[in-house]
């Protein structure tokens, strides 16, 4: 970074500017599920960097203990499929920093055997079910006693794009996941709103994650058929998603709840996307 008065800002490797230095989250306890990879590990150091303490959930303990470790935070594996262990997560966080101020409820699946209603199998749609949808329902249970003990807190979901928009190259099990993340995002949000309590689903585009990578490798003509119809013409990095996880976390949004947060390089905004 330069002080020459109209100095360009300093840039990253892809030509984004760098993220400013912001305190918003000091004191204050966020807990991150999928916290090991992709958004989820961008949005641990985020925070961190901003000053949370960091309680890091992940099904991998490599990965998960890993992100606990790069930010001086603590680590919990936890299912969030079972029950036991999300309230464990959340308990974990309270005992260790006394209070959970932040839940970014945000672990999911994407598996290639998800796709047309024709194709996908009742086990495969039921998962996704359980991980995408119920696991949010279950972290949502979890964090808000806490919450309400304290009078304040904010829960981010992850929902995406595709819970406002529908598409030809269906994961239906997934999308119908996140439209439900939506849903009781806005009802949890709206419920608990006189308490201190904002609920907010954050709404991706695709994102440049392993597990995106992973899915369009195997996938090239989807990738290039969803790529075409992003206005800003390329995938999100995970960076951008958790700059506005943590906007969503901080008093700067302290007006912003139960909504559909979008952060999707105006895909739901286009109709004809530039040449």
């Amino acid at each position: 970074m330069t002080d020459t008065p109209g100095a360009d800002p300093a840039r990253t490797d892809d030509d984004r500017p760098a993220a400013a230095v912001c305190r918003r989250l000091v004191g204050r306890t966020a807990v991150i599920t999928g916290a090991g990879s992709g958004i989820g590990l961008a949005t641990a150091r985020r925070l961190a960097s901003e000053g949370a303490r960091v309680v890091c959930g992940d099904i991998d303990e490599e990965s998960g203990r890993a992100s606990a470790d790069a930010v001086g935070g603590t680590f919990v594996r936890v299912d969030v499929t079972d029950a036991g262990q999300v309230d464990e997560l959340f308990r974990t966080a309270y005992d260790t920093y006394g209070s959970v101020d932040i839940a970014f409820n945000n672990a999911g699946i994407s598996p290639p055997e998800d796709d047309s209603i024709l194709t996908t199998g009742l086990a495969a749609w039921q998962r996704v079910q359980e991980v995408n949808l119920t696991s949010v329902y279950l972290c949502c249970k979890a964090a808000l006693p806490y919450m309400r003990r304290q009078g304040r807190g904010s829960i981010i979901n992850t929902a995406s794009f595709v819970a406002r928009m529908g598409a030809a190259t269906s994961q239906i099990s997934y999308t119908a996941s996140k439209g439900g993340v939506l849903a009781m995002s806005r009802e949890l949000g709206v419920q608990f709103a006189r308490e201190g309590i904002r609920v907010n689903a954050l709404c991706p585009g695709p994102v440049n994650t392993p597990l995106l990578r992973e899915l369009f490798a195997k996938d090239p003509e989807r990738a290039a058929r969803r790529l075409v119809h992003i206005p800003v013409g390329r995938f999100a990095e995970a960076d951008e998603i958790a700059a506005a996880v943590a906007f969503l976390a901080s008093d700067d949004s302290s007006f912003v709840n139960a909504t559909d947060f979008l952060v999707d390089g105006g895909i739901s905004g286009a109709y004809v996307t530039p040449l």
